[in-house]
């Protein structure tokens, strides 16, 4: 039986992985996309390690850490949303981020009960 802990377990993991691929394995695609969007390099990776530390706060078997984790990327995710409205992406190309605010939203109602 699927309970809601099992749940939120297997969003933290989800969260974790789909980031940790896209910072490591498609970094090159994240290079591009901040180039693109005329971003500084040191933001890119300030992004990055941001992002990379929120994921780990994920996994923490203290609530607050998760909440400062879930809360960190809820933030990130929302940058991403607005920047990729605003330089008229098709939601194709930030649904991903969209799907991450989603996971990260959940994590964190779950985290303040």
């Amino acid at each position: 039986m699927v309970t809601i802990e099992n749940f939120i377990e297997a969003l933290k993991i989800i969260a974790t992985v789909s980031i940790f691929f896209i910072w490591f394995v498609r970094y090159d695609n994240i290079k591009k996309e901040f180039k693109e969007y005329k971003f500084p390099r040191w933001f890119r990776d300030v992004v990055g390690v941001l992002k990379i530390s929120f994921c780990v706060m994920l996994h923490s078997s203290d609530n607050e850490i998760v909440l400062i984790g879930s809360s960190g990327i809820l933030i990130l995710m929302s940058g991403a949303v607005i920047t990729h409205i605003r330089m008229r992406n098709t939601f194709r190309k930030y649904i991903a981020s969209v799907a991450m605010f989603l996971i990260s939203a959940i994590i964190l109602f779950d985290a303040i009960k």
